[in-house]
């Protein structure tokens, strides 16, 4: 299966939705090299930036969900590396 890498940026400007994030983010976990998460309690956010190596369909799919959450803003930035054949 083709892989690619990836980095969402992801910022949380409604700490309700943290939960959802947090579940949707569990669920694509098998995919997530790695997750650094960075409160920002001067400005009342939260920045998180999550590594990804997957196909790109999975990618899309997690950056769509991503999208639809109310309160949270998202970028994904994808490698310029061909992709991965396993």
């Amino acid at each position: 299966m083709e892989t690619r890498i990836a980095v969402t940026a992801i910022i949380v400007e409604d700490r309700s939705k943290s939960g959802e994030l947090n579940s949707l983010l569990h669920d694509y976990g098998e995919y997530i090299v790695g997750r650094m998460g960075v409160p920002y309690r001067e400005r009342g956010v939260s920045v998180i930036s999550v590594i990804l190596d997957a196909p790109q369909e999975i990618i899309s799919a997690l950056s769509g969900k991503l999208g639809m959450l109310e309160g949270v803003s998202s970028k994904t930035v994808y490698s310029r590396l061909p992709e991965n054949r396993e």
